[in-house]
Order: C-alpha cells, then sequence, then structure tokens
C-alpha cells in the first residue's frame, strides 16, 4: 500500500457535525471537534493531512521546486521524493518510521502560489494609491515627538519594568486607541463579521500549523516555562485562535463563508535596527482587530473573499484620511502558508515614509490541512476549506499614521470625524493646561554608594 493510500485511510468519513439546517446565528454554537475537548487539548490529537497527490505527482517536482526557492522559504522537494520512493519499497516493519518522516518533510513544503505573482520578481506591485501627500508649510514632526508633546506617550525608562520596544498610552491616545477599535468593529459587524473574544495562550502545533515557527534561535513567538505550563506560547495574532476554534470540524458548505472578527493583544518577539522601525512601529506586544474568513475549498471563493477583505481595509483607511498604497507582494514575501498577500503602507509623513499597517492573505487549504478542517456537501463528499485573514485595525501603527497626517502646525491633531462619535466629540488633540511631568532618579548601585561613603 502506498503512503497516498495510508493518508486517505485517516481522512474524516464521519457525517456532519453540525446540523444541514442549522441557521447562521447557531453555527458557531454546533461546531464541534471531533475528539472530546480533552483529548484535543492534552494530547492533540488531530492528525495533518498534506495533499500527497500533489506533492507526489512527478509532474509537479519542478514548480514546487522552483516555488520553494522563489519563496526563500523552508522545505526539500527532493528529499520528499526520495522518502516516497523508500516508503514504497519498504519493508511493513521499516514504514511507521518513514511515514513520520514524509509527512515531517511533507509539511515543510510551503503553499502554492498564485500564477500571477511569477512576473512580479523581487518587486511588490503597486496596485492604488489613493490619497495624497501633503504638502505643509511647516515640518512634519514624527508620531513621537506630537505625542510627546501632548503628554500622552511615554516609552522612555521602562527597561526595568517591561524591557524594550513597549511603551504608554496616556490619556487621550488611550481613548484614541479605544475609539479606533470601536470604530473598526463596528465597521466589520456592520459587513456580516461575528465578533469573537479568544485565547491568548496556544499550544505550538496551533501556532505551526497556522504556518509560524516556534521553534529555534529565530523563532518571533514567545513560550511559556514547559515545567509549568506545558507546550504553550503566546499568540502573535487572532488568526490563530480563530483558525484553531475550527480543528476537526466538518462544515456543510451551505453555511460558507464564515466572517469572523477579534480584538487581541499580540505578541511578538521579533527586534529589529532598522532606523525607520524605531519607537511603537516594532513592539514585542500590541492591540489588533483581526479578520478571518473560511471559504468552499475553491480558489475563486476564497480570492473573493480576499478581496472583500482588502476592500474593507481600504475602506476603514480612507473613512480616517489616511494617504496609503496597495501592493501585490511578491513571492518571497509570501511565507509559507499565503497563496496571494496584500499589503497595505500609509504614509507617515514625520518620517517620510510608507509604512506597513495591515496585510491581507489567501492561505487556500494550507490552515485547513494542518488542522484538519473540513466542508461537507448535499452528497456527503468532504473537502478542505479554504481560510483568509486580514488585518483590520493595528492599533500602533495606525496611530503614528494618524497623528503624522492630522498633525497641525502648533502641535495638536485633527481627529478624523469618523472617530469623533466614540470619543464624545473630541475633534483635537491639545496640548494639557497643566502638563503631567515625572521626575526620574537614578539610584545609585551598591558599589557606587560603597565608594562615596
Amino acid at each position: 500500500m502506498s503512503y497516498r493510500c495510508l493518508v486517505c485511510l485517516n481522512r474524516i468519513t464521519s457525517l456532519p457535525l453540525i446540523s444541514k439546517n442549522a441557521q447562521y446565528g447557531n453555527l458557531f454554537n454546533r461546531i464541534k471537534p471531533c475528539t472530546s475537548q480533552l483529548r484535543l487539548h492534552t494530547n492533540q490529537s488531530w492528525k495533518p493531512i498534506p495533499d500527497i497527490d500533489y506533492l507526489s505527482d512527478p509532474n509537479n517536482y519542478e514548480i514546487i521546486d522552483s516555488n520553494i526557492k522563489s519563496r526563500k522559504g523552508t522545505g526539500n522537494i527532493k528529499m520528499l521524493k526520495e522518502l516516497l520512493t523508500k516508503y514504497n519499497s519498504a519493508e511493513s516493519h521499516e514504514k511507521d518510521e518513514l511515514k513520520q518522516k514524509l509527512l515531517f518533510e511533507a509539511l515543510k513544503i510551503p503553499n502554492r502560489s498564485d500564477p500571477r505573482l511569477h512576473s512580479y520578481g523581487d518587486t511588490p506591485h503597486v496596485v492604488e494609491a489613493p490619497g495624497q501627500k501633503p504638502a505643509w508649510s511647516f515640518p512634519a514632526q514624527e508620531f513621537h515627538t506630537i505625542a510627546r508633546n501632548l503628554d500622552l506617550l511615554r516609552t522612555e525608562n521602562l527597561g526595568n519594568l517591561t524591557g524594550p520596544r513597549s511603551y504608554y498610552f496616556i490619556k487621550e491616545l488611550a481613548q484614541l486607541e479605544q475609539a479606533l477599535i470601536h470604530f473598526t468593529v463596528a465597521a466589520l459587524e456592520k459587513k456580516g463579521f461575528t465578533l469573537f473574544s479568544v485565547p491568548d495562550l496556544l499550544h505550538s502545533r496551533l501556532i505551526e500549523s497556522c504556518g509560524m515557527d516556534t521553534k529555534g534561535e529565530r523563532t518571533q513567538v514567545y513560550k511559556l516555562e514547559p515545567e509549568f505550563y506545558g507546550d504553550v506560547c503566546l499568540s502573535g495574532t487572532a488568526e490563530m485562535a480563530l483558525a484553531s476554534y475550527f480543528t476537526e470540524a466538518v462544515i456543510p458548505v451551505t453555511q460558507l463563508p464564515i466572517k469572523m472578527a477579534a480584538v487581541s493583544r499580540c505578541y511578538r518577539a521579533e527586534t529589529s535596527n532598522v532606523q525607520e522601525e524605531r519607537g511603537i512601529y516594532r513592539v514585542h506586544q500590541f492591540t489588533k482587530v483581526e479578520m478571518f474568513g473560511v471559504t468552499s475549498g475553491d480558489v475563486a471563493a476564497s480570492d473573493a473573499l480576499l478581496e472583500e477583505f482588502v476592500a474593507i481595509q481600504k475602506e476603514l483607511f480612507s473613512s480616517l484620511g489616511l494617504h496609503y498604497q496597495l501592493l501585490d507582494m511578491p513571492l518571497h514575501e509570501l511565507g509559507a502558508p499565503a497563496y496571494r498577500k496584500f499589503d497595505i503602507e500609509a504614509w507617515m509623513p514625520g518620517r517620510n515614509m510608507y509604512g506597513e499597517i495591515s496585510s491581507a492573505s489567501n492561505c487556500t487549504d494550507y490552515q485547513a490541512r494542518r488542522l484538519n478542517i473540513q466542508s461537507i456537501d448535499s452528497s456527503n463528499t468532504l473537502r478542505f476549506v479554504h481560510t483568509v485573514n486580514g488585518t483590520a485595525c493595528a492599533v500602533p501603527r495606525t496611530l503614528i499614521a494618524l497623528l503624522e497626517m492630522h498633525q497641525q502646525c502648533n502641535g495638536e491633531v485633527t481627529i478624523p470625524s469618523a472617530l469623533r462619535p466614540y470619543l464624545n466629540g473630541m475633534e483635537r488633540l491639545r496640548k494639557p493646561s497643566q502638563p503631567f511631568k515625572i521626575k526620574w532618579i537614578k539610584s545609585k548601585s551598591p558599589q557606587n554608594k560603597a565608594k562615596a561613603s
């Protein structure tokens, strides 16, 4: 029996776990994993199912190899081919070990890529750039300067509290953060999204199934101490929890597409020495509103949802008075999960640069195969779903673009009209009449105290 046949035996063949007559409002209460919650959260017993039919076809080897090299990612189709050959000629007692090696290598292969991306080379394709760069008679100030002068931000002297790349938003800036969140969530709910509150702690296998590495020196993932908490990580985005919600679920195709949204804290251990990424541009934790969608296993369906997500992003950022450029990203910017990815970069006058404030990706069946999420039709035919994700609002970078784009010559900031209903009508960020100042006292080390005495 070939490895392909063994994989087929692992496919879910049960009847749908959601009633075909379920109404959309009851959908999320009716979805249940195939295994018990106890097994799911302790033994993590679900089985990923890579696309062996595609990966084992010799006619696809050259395409797969070129895709891996173009995306500058992991994966070795030659090694996978050798393991398949060994497996098919191995003795029965050798097959279990080879099967695990095959699965390990197959899951390292990145997703397929949209054919339109091959002509881009290493340069993003600029789709459009609505709005204009401001032409002011005064020099543009950076977010850090604007916020500090308004007594709304603290990023200094945090080494003993939280370490580098952290911040405190104060008074009106903290209110503006909440206004952005409420404004974004309200817009998404009007467009048919269901709001979720998601966990920030996830098993590493769930995070890796979504396409983010949790091991190695270059990982961006924070891991809790295994001795006390087991194999648990801090989530880098709500996308992972939203995708994991459907682990081992079977969803009636009539209930698709599903559109979900979540507000969460995002934790990332990334670092950067690039001057343009100073301040709160790249931080270790921040608040983000995330969009997530599940469609049928047709590229046309997931591409349509991706276009809808991008249209929502454009509408949100335009209503905030931002000038931005929409980029169709090249292969080497996709990471492992994405079939296609769009980034939006907002103009930040104080930094004199475009800075990424959102992205949206079609992951086709990459995550669904690793989390075993399938749809079922009226003939009980099972098929892996497609997943789509997008940033609706990443608070720190959106605030950078907002304050820098709407700054005034006197140091104040005009608040976009779309946000004013969430700020009790506040129209401007103004300098406080009585600034709140803290004086820092540098304590002497025990050695220096001894010398002084």
